[in-house]
């Protein structure tokens, strides 16, 4: 069945103008003009109303399997809608067992049958098991549909997840070297942490200070891993992606890699652009991540870099726990979990900081869902509102507010540092391939969403 959607302002790739977009069987077959609606067919009119692209997330901790009380498929996806993402990529990591192997893979894509309400891309891990040596291990997580891969220089947190080391980097560049699948890094290096923390032991810094914590991740700690991340990137011309960069003093190298044509590209996260070091107060261990939030100066930095197009995506970076890991009666940074929850929220946070700055909601969807598309190789129909794509669209009034009651989010943990947050924006109805998936004052249906199975470009 044919069905319209219309608005004084839809956020095409060209620009935002009035429009009505035509859809047939959940996939985008025109958009013409405003008025054009052909007799007696369906119209979803969203008045003066932004209609967006459905944003695309490509960075989400479920933690399912195996760690399912921290987050799990059902809460997410759900809050996803209430935030206007019709698309996430789940972290192979936090999950038992976690995407590194065939078994894991097939595990979590199992999952999701009948329990998304959005559609669902699952990356895979790159460990030592799987990189080392002449392990072709990634090959099979790419054959079992896994969309890319995602490693860390540091540990992770979880020991079914170990760090990788800078050969086990060169042999997973090596596997991947002709696929188009990137590889992710968490951008850290051990050194500079070690040696801070062991300087902080020894003056007994007080662990209830964010200041604390806060020295306990130096910026040199990102900055010398993306430094050696270009090199490894130039050495073997394949494309390496940094995640949730935090420290703008790595700019420099992206610049570089960008100016030589290296492939190296960065992304960052909602809580780098909105909160700053100066505000976070002490024992509040729900600001707690890694890369930490950084200072007022650092934030603004990052934004410069995205308004220059030198970090040409923003994604949320979502992973919770349960509370008692926050540490959250003894307030302990050193000891807490580090993890933002904010899936729901990231489009309020970026565009209220967006909206200071002069941005549209051309820079948004830029931002939050053509650029993540692209990187997950779903720009064929995600990410943009053209023919051809899926009717993933977004009702969002950019003129309004969110206030944000942490009780009444969707997150299966609820502890939030954008808890009692002024959000600009609101998100009125989200539809996934032309099915409503949230708002308009209805329940929720039932869960329609898909696993987006990957493959070699």
């Amino acid at each position: 069945m044919e069905r319209v959607f219309r608005s004084t302002r839809v956020v095409l790739p060209e620009g935002t103008r009035a429009a009505t977009i035509h859809t047939r069987a959940g996939t985008i077959t025109k958009v013409s003009a405003h008025d054009d609606v052909p007799e007696g067919c369906p119209v979803v009119d969203a008045g003066s109303a932004a209609i967006m692209p459905g944003l695309v997330d490509t960075h989400v901790h479920v933690n399912e399997p195996g760690r399912t009380e921290w987050e799990g498929f059902e809460t997410a996806t759900l809050a996803a809608a209430a935030g206007g993402i019709t698309t996430i990529v789940d972290m192979p990591l936090n999950s038992v067992p976690p995407a590194t192997s065939p078994r894991g893979v097939a595990e979590k894509a199992a999952l999701t049958e009948g329990r998304v309400r959005i559609d669902v891309g699952l990356w895979g891990g790159a460990i030592p098991e799987n990189t080392s040596g002449r392990s072709t291990g990634l090959r099979e997580l790419i054959a079992e549909g896994v969309r890319g891969f995602k490693c860390f220089l540091v540990p992770s947190g979880v020991d079914e997840f170990p760090f990788v080391s800078t050969p086990d980097v060169e042999a997973a560049l090596e596997q991947l070297r002709g696929t188009g699948i990137p590889l992710m890094v968490h951008a850290e290096i051990a050194e500079p942490i070690d040696e801070a923390t062991a300087a902080l032991a020894a003056a007994s810094a007080d662990p209830r200070r964010y200041e604390t914590y806060l020295r306990s991740r130096p910026p040199s700690a990102e900055d010398r891993a993306v430094a050696l991340l270009y090199g490894l990137a130039k050495k073997t011309g394949v494309a390496i992606h940094v995640v949730h960069l935090s420290s703008a003093g790595a700019l420099e190298t992206i610049a570089r890699a960008k100016d030589e044509g290296v492939p190296l590209t960065a992304e960052t996260a909602p809580h780098y652009l909105h909160f700053v070091a100066e505000s976070v107060p002490d024992g509040a261990t729900w600001f707690k991540c890694a890369p930490p939030i950084r200072e007022r100066a650092n934030r603004e930095r990052l934004w410069e870099a995205v308004r220059s197009g030198l970090i040409e995506m923003i994604v949320s970076d979502h992973s919770p726990c349960i509370p008692s890991l926050k540490r959250t009666e003894e307030g302990d940074f050193l000891a807490a979990w580090g993890g933002i929850a904010g899936l729901q929220l990231s489009l309020g946070a970026v565009w209220t900081e967006a909206k200071a700055r002069g941005f549209s909601l051309d820079d948004i969807a830029r931002w939050m869902s053509a650029a993540p598309a692209r990187h997950a190789g779903l720009a064929g129909k995600k990410g943009a509102i053209r023919a051809g794509a899926d009717a993933d669209l977004v009702f969002f009034d950019p003129e309004g507010q969110t206030v944000v009651d942490a009780a009444h989010v969707f997150h299966r943990n609820k502890l939030t540092p954008y808890d009692g947050e002024t959000l600009a924006g609101s998100v009125l109805a989200t539809w996934v391939r032309g099915e409503r998936v949230h708002g308009l004052g209805e329940p929720p249906p039932p869960p329609s969403g898909r696993w987006l199975r990957g493959g070699m470009a």
